[in-house]
């Protein structure tokens, strides 16, 4: 926190959180709502009603429209047909500037926010206060804070943005959408960057505007989440409406049978193959924050890594991946050395890592499937100066058919697949360097449940060709359901490593939290 903002925060008394003014929730109906893009309908015939004082869910599979829709009414995409009614007033189409004028605000998964401008400034940013041609900035922080305590939070207006937690800088985002009169509010996926605490604090905020009249849109994969906060919840699969439902009238099987056509338990598939010797072998491994870690991995073994926010799980896949540097310790692969000094070196030593935030640093978006998934081998496919494109075409087809990706051809750009099948592009590309160690990190985070299944089952199909995995979940379930062993850590050292038999949401909570929950 600068000095100016720990100055005020020292002056000002803190605000006690209270629900604002009642708010006029936007009534909206869509009707018939129909987006052709070449060779694919993202939308067809999709008609569904919003009402004021409601959370209204939206779930479907990556890939079933749910952010086509987001974006029609947003204003950001043009329907190709139907139209959309806001209080009672047609229009065939909205603009940007319409739905911002109507009250309508995105909450996205990525915020847009400026890091090095302070709260305040960013929940006006783009319709300043101002007195004259300079800032009022006085009025900017009174008006800020008094956001901040309508969603029940005190927050110092003068901290910069870039040091806040994920969690304020949600309550920035939502403070900037009330700013400009927000009359109904689209959270797609609020929860997927929070910590447990954050989610929590979420939800309260969530029901506060509920409590003042808005209208919410919800979009999440987690059904805990659907169930908690939803008064009906609309189900979308392959572009079409299939159902909305008094959310109380439903259940979690319901739900998943009609998003995914099917019947498809939220269990995970059993593992028939019994691990082989130890292949992996980690001993005193120090560096990134991590210290003296040891564990060994088998052949067709699954090992979890568990621990709280902090704990130095992805730290510790980093040195395994050569993204960090390792100070001390040592790596061994079927007893030869992998310490790897360059992600290069550990692709070398065949070893693979499927990153947590695979847009960032698992794929490049604005690259095709085919450019994806031979990145890494580019080199052994250009034997002079030119790529072998009938080997790369070749590559890219045989992964998309393996491992099932959706899309019309390999040509298809990354960025406009759905969150499931551009996971399974980074599994493709790292699946083409023939790697013996994959780690996944977070592997289903942000997927859908019938996209989920079809990692677990390709995840348990490695480990049966031989391969040993090692993944990361801050979901428990997934942990518990996966993994052979777990390895717990916290503050960056190893507490424990818990066999099959041992596993248990309690033990591992009692090593990952030791200390903490006293």
């Amino acid at each position: 926190m600068n000095a100016a903002a720990q100055e005020q925060r020292e002056q000002d008394p803190p605000i006690a959180p209270t629900i604002g003014s009642a708010v006029t929730g936007l009534s909206v109906q869509l009707d018939g709502i129909t987006k052709h893009y070449p060779g694919v309908a993202a939308l067809k015939d999709v008609s569904l009603d919003l009402r004021p004082g409601e959370v209204h869910a939206i779930v479907g599979e990556n890939g079933a429209g749910k952010s086509t829709l987001i974006k029609v009414l947003a204003g950001a995409v043009e329907p190709t047909a139907g139209g959309i009614v806001v209080d009672g007033v047609a229009h065939a189409q909205l603009t940007p500037a319409t739905a911002q004028e109507l009250g309508i605000a995105v909450i996205y998964q990525e915020f847009t926010l400026v890091p090095t401008l302070n709260a305040a400034e960013n929940v006006f940013l783009g319709h300043y206060i101002r007195r004259g041609p300079v800032l009022d900035r006085k009025r900017m922080y009174a008006e800020a804070r008094r956001l901040f305590a309508r969603l029940g939070v005190d927050l110092d207006p003068r901290v910069l943005v870039g040091e806040l937690t994920t969690g304020f800088q949600q309550i920035v985002e939502i403070a900037k959408a009330l700013s400009r009169d927000a009359r109904l509010l689209i959270m797609d996926e609020p929860s997927a960057p929070l910590t447990a605490a954050e989610v929590e604090a979420m939800f309260r905020v969530v029901d506060a505007l509920k409590a003042e009249g808005m209208t919410i849109v919800y979009i999440s994969h987690r059904m805990d989440e659907i169930f908690r906060l939803s008064d009906r919840v609309t189900t979308l699969r392959d572009g079409q409406h299939i159902a909305t439902q008094e959310t109380s009238s439903t259940s979690r099987g319901e739900l998943i049978r009609l998003m995914v056509g099917r019947e498809l338990t939220e269990g995970y598939p059993q593992r028939e193959t019994v691990p082989g010797e130890v292949s992996l072998r980690v001993d005193g491994l120090t560096g990134n924050g991590v210290s003296d870690i040891s564990f060994e991995a088998r052949r067709g073994e699954i090992v979890g890594f568990a621990g709280l926010i902090g704990a130095g799980r992805t730290e510790l896949m980093e040195l395994l991946f050569g993204a960090k540097r390792v100070e001390a310790g040592e790596v061994s692969l079927h007893g030869r050395s992998v310490v790897s000094r360059s992600p290069i070196q550990a692709i070398g030593h065949r070893v693979a890592l499927v990153p947590e935030d695979r847009k960032r640093h698992g794929l490049v978006l604005e690259f095709s499937i085919l450019q994806n998934i031979t990145l890494p081998l580019l080199r052994s496919m250009s034997p002079g100066t030119v790529v072998n494109r009938r080997q790369e075409r070749d590559l890219a087809a045989e992964y998309m058919a393996d491992l099932r990706i959706k899309a019309p051809s390999s040509a298809e750009i990354v960025g406009n697949l759905s969150g499931g099948n551009q996971q399974k592009v980074v599994l493709a590309k790292w699946l083409a360097t023939r790697p013996e160690v994959i780690i996944f990190d977070e592997p289903t985070r942000g997927i859908d449940v019938g996209a989920r299944a079809e990692i677990y089952q390709i995840m348990n199909r490695l480990a049966a060709e031989g391969r040993t995995i090692l993944m990361i979940s801050s979901d428990m379930e997934e942990l518990i359901g996966m993994a052979d062993r777990i390895v717990v850590l916290r503050e960056g050292l190893q507490q424990g490593v818990l066999t099959k038999n041992e596993i248990t949401q309690e033990a591992v909570m009692a090593l990952a939290a030791q200390g903490e929950l006293e």
